[in-house]
């Protein structure tokens, strides 16, 4: 039976950079391992040969089962170079190094041995699934288009989402929705602006609203408030012309608090009709109370209290979670991983040995109902 630390390594070896992705054969091989270890297993098509990995055993008529989930696509390796080779997993001092060690084929290799693992220790009550997916890194269109085409998710008690955490749980992150928005002109020459149009201008003063955008919403107890970031600016082609496009995008990070669509509404109401707007990404906040049952038996698992400091605590980057939350009718979802938050998308990407190999244990507890061992 292959150990974590080499699944890991064999994920990292194959190179899933989105786009274009490349996940099939890490996804084959995942479903092929548990294939072998009793699970039944689905590859469900995402786009040309792109998969996902649908798995599950011990499923039960009166226990619900937990869903673990993860991706297999990793971001680019930037410009920057590299002083490891990114898809090596090499050792040192501690740390896993490669693409993907940390955002997140350390989780889900990780999600895999445990499963494993789980049947040999014990009967995991209600059983496991596995939601394993492709196109994750550029705002989850995999989950989404699973859920859209895959009848077969089933019912769940609560969600597992590996992304990276330092094996710290958080109940919680802001939901995403970003924006392009456009503003037509009529181009003339620098030397006559009254003759034309100004786009840039009509973008650049919707830009100062945006600035000042007030969501009328009240603080989300877990998230706080929501925030709006216009983070690129298009327009024009040259100098001595009247710019007769211009365009921008917004990034707003949304509460619980905040309807999306009554979100865009509002912003197309307050920048008026000759605004277009293209909806990029849309993807609602994860949020699950402290005090439910499934997050204390995450809490008994990795060996905390909701007392601890910290908790409850959320997180600022999206998940898959925000589309199976909903797809499994808003049931405890938690973000539990061991790659580094801060390492995620960064050139020469690591994750502690140490943590991923304490993140079976912990897994393996959740599913087994076990509290963590004190030392």
């Amino acid at each position: 039976m292959i150990n974590v630390l080499d699944l890991t390594k064999r994920l990292i070896a194959m190179d899933t950079v989105n786009p274009p992705g490349n996940e099939y054969f890490a996804a084959k091989y995942v479903g092929g391992l548990l294939e072998e270890n009793g699970f039944d297993v689905e590859h469900v098509p995402f786009e040309g040969k792109r998969i996902h990995v649908i798995a599950g055993k011990g499923f039960s008529e009166t226990v619900l089962p937990i869903v673990f989930t993860g991706h297999f696509d990793t971001v680019p390796l930037g410009a920057e170079k590299w002083s490891v080779d990114p898809f090596g997993g090499e050792e040192k001092n501690g740390k896993l190094y490669g693409r993907g060690s940390s955002d997140m084929k350390s989780g889900v290799a990780a999600m895999v041995i445990a499963a494993i693992n789980a049947f040999s220790l014990g009967s995991p009550e209600g059983g496991v699934r596995l939601v394993l997916t492709a196109g994750e890194e550029l705002g989850c269109q995999g989950a989404k288009d699973l859920i859209k085409t895959y009848p077969r998710l089933g019912k769940a008690s609560g969600i597992v989402v590996g992304e990276p955490t330092a094996n710290i749980p958080a109940i919680g992150h802001k939901g995403g929705l970003y924006l392009n928005l456009s503003f037509s002109g009529v181009t003339a020459h620098s030397s006559m602006p009254h003759l034309g149009e100004n786009a840039i201008y009509k973008a650049a003063k919707a830009i100062s609203k945006i600035e000042q955008f007030d969501f009328e919403v009240e603080e989300d107890d877990l998230l706080g408030l929501p925030t709006v970031n216009v983070g690129k600016v298009f327009g024009g082609q040259n100098i001595n012309s009247v710019p007769d496009y211009a365009e921008f995008t917004i990034d707003a990070r949304t509460t619980t608090k905040v309807d999306h669509d009554k979100l865009l509404a509002k912003i197309k109401n307050e920048l008026g009709k000759e605004v277009s707007i293209e909806t990029l990404t849309d993807l609602i906040a994860v949020s699950t109370e402290e005090k439910d049952p499934f997050v204390q038996r995450v809490y008994n698992a990795c060996g905390i209290s909701e007392n601890t400091p910290g908790y409850p605590k959320a997180l600022p980057y999206l998940t898959d979670g925000s589309v199976l939350q909903g797809a499994y009718g808003g049931i405890p979802t938690v973000i539990l991983g061991p790659g580094q938050p801060e390492m995620a998308h960064q050139t020469d990407e690591f994750c502690y040995i140490d943590k991923i190999e304490k993140v079976v244990e912990i897994y393996t507890n959740i599913l087994l109902k076990k509290n963590a061992i004190t030392q």
